[in-house]
């Protein structure tokens, strides 16, 4: 009973603003100002101005379907969509189109993150209203980062809270990522269910049986869910001759059900992983993206290669210094999860055929938002990719891992006019992306920090 009374009476009406169905406006308007527009909940707010053509032409740009350089481009775009790019030689700028000149830049399209925490891990004196604040803020800062896209890996104690944000953003009421959502990840129930305990409804999901396992799949899609986050395995520890070993949740049979319940209503799975049998099995089962996975080898690689699963370390997250904290205080520091971790990155990046992801695992804890390019960097100088592979990483491959390819991910025709610019060459210094300095989403100019050029 505790939990419900959690959510308010002011949170209930935040859901049921992005349910509702749209109100037609009344005519003739008598209220102030013109005819405003209306939202989903029937309150209104001023209409936005009509779409323009706007030209962008850039100094360099990289094209991230190659991975290369092109220089003297020119992107046009109408309202939120590419309409034309090419060679200033060869793309007409219309009369009266509004130009934003970033000739002296490097454009690059929208970043995508594909493991954030938009709201911060629930405390118990945490209000539900702060917490939506909190995430908006949070949301806020990733789009001002750069990432015009992202994958958020569950609501942290904030049960469908997420799926109201990323509504919110796609209505227009606020600016933030274009998201897709994992809502509160379903979890291991180890032991039986108490009746006079229940469990938390803002937390993660707990499943008993398969047939748990795929009613709470079917629940939390129904609820709003666009991916399915599963956790394979628990903590890691050492042994006495410092071989990690790792927890093991789901029975097998278990997690089977609950990836095929996924596939099965057209989702995909994301599995939380970092060694040992449930790696082995998250693999296995063909869970869509591999996450951590700190104890990966060659084997369980090609595997993943074979069976087209997608490997997203998150990298800076869990290289941290707090990490050798823990290890410390646990082995006496004789033992680090660090470097295993770092080899395990590094043998993805060597194998044949492996799509890396970039995600950064940002959850306001120990990762700040808005500066997840960190990530970039730490693929390119800890993990041995090269940076333009690593810059595909959170455009190209990220968009095909969300299934939005065709909208996002590259600068081209007919997708969305979301791009980014940094002022110098990214290919030749990664940590340009830690310095982004123009952020469009849809046509809509978020921020330009980008000197005006004197020529």
């Amino acid at each position: 009973m505790q939990y419900k009374l959690m959510l308010t009476t002011a949170f209930a009406m935040l859901i049921g603003a992005a349910l509702a169905q749209v109100q037609p406006p009344p005519a003739p308007w008598r209220g102030a100002g013109s005819a405003p527009c209306w939202g989903t909940d029937g309150g209104i707010s001023e209409c936005p101005p009509a779409a323009q053509t706007i030209a962008v032409r850039a100094g360099r740009l990289f094209d991230s379907k190659t991975g290369r350089i092109l220089t003297g481009q020119v992107v046009i775009l109408q309202g939120e969509y590419i309409t034309e790019v090419g060679p200033q030689s060869k793309v007409k700028i219309a009369a009266g189109a509004q130009v934003i000149d970033l000739r002296h830049a490097t454009v690059l399209p929208g970043l995508i993150d594909a493991h954030t925490h938009m709201f911060n891990t629930r405390k118990p004196n945490t209000t539900t209203e702060s917490a939506v604040l909190i995430a908006v803020q949070n949301a806020q800062a990733d789009l001002r980062a750069g990432f015009t896209a992202a994958r958020d890996m569950s609501s942290h104690g904030n049960g469908y809270a997420d799926v109201a944000i990323r509504d919110a953003i796609n209505q227009g009421r606020i600016d933030g990522p274009r998201y897709q959502i994992s809502t509160r990840g379903i979890a291991w129930g180890a032991t039986p269910a108490n009746p006079a305990l229940p469990d938390n409804p803002l937390a993660g999901a707990l499943v008993r049986s398969v047939v748990e396992a795929r009613a709470e799949v079917r629940e939390q899609i129904s609820r709003g869910a666009d991916w399915i986050k599963l956790y394979p395995t628990g903590a890691y520890s050492f042994n006495a001759t410092g071989e990690p070993q790792y927890v093991l949740t789901y029975p097998m049979p278990i997690l089977q059900a609950l990836i095929d319940e996924t596939h099965r209503l057209g989702k995909k799975a994301a599995c939380h992983v970092f060694g040992g049998d449930g790696q082995k099995n998250a693999i296995l089962a063909g869970c869509d993206t591999i996450e951590h996975a700190y104890g990966l080898n060659q084997e369980q690689a090609d595997t993943m290669v074979k069976k087209g699963l997608y490997y997203d370390p998150t990298l800076v997250r869990y290289i941290e210094p707090y990490m050798d904290d823990v290890d410390a205080r646990n082995t006496g520091g004789t033992y680090r999860m660090i470097p295993i971790f770092e080899k395990a990155v590094t043998l993805a990046g060597k194998t044949k055929g492996m799509k890396i992801m970039m995600g950064s695992g940002a959850d306001g804890s120990t990762y700040a938002h808005g500066t997840q390019a960190l990530d970039f960097e730490a693929l390119v100088k800890r993990a041995g990719l090269s940076p333009a592979r690593a810059i595909q990483a959170g455009t190209t491959i990220n968009a095909e891992v969300l299934g939005w390819q065709d909208q996002i991910g590259s600068i081209d025709k007919g997708k969305y006019a979301d791009l980014i610019a940094v002022s110098g060459d990214p290919l030749a210094d990664i940590t340009e992306l830690q310095r982004v300095k123009f952020v469009m989403k849809g046509g809509k100019v978020i921020r330009n920090d980008m000197p005006p050029n004197k020529r």
